[in-house]
């Protein structure tokens, strides 16, 4: 049977990494899609305003794991 205290500890550093991995697959998602709509702006920049408009909701999408990620952990502290 394992130590209450080490799975205290486990939970406690599992929480922070989840977050800080949401955070790093949110950045690099957010950075591929800007990059993409840049290059889609160079190539067309007729079409700048739907592509813009694309990729603000794409971000803000991207955005929403890193936040939902944070709720959770602060909802699993509340209970630790």
């Amino acid at each position: 049977m394992a130590d209450p205290n080490d799975v205290a500890n486990i939970v406690a550093w599992s929480g922070p990494i989840c977050v800080g991995l949401a955070a790093l697959g949110s950045a690099i998602g957010l950075g591929m899609t800007v990059s993409g709509a840049m290059e889609a702006i160079g190539r067309q920049p007729s079409a700048s305003n739907k592509i813009l408009t694309s990729m603000i909701i794409g971000a803000a999408l991207i955005e929403a794991l890193t936040i939902y990620a944070l709720i959770v952990f602060f909802v699993l502290l509340g209970k630790m």
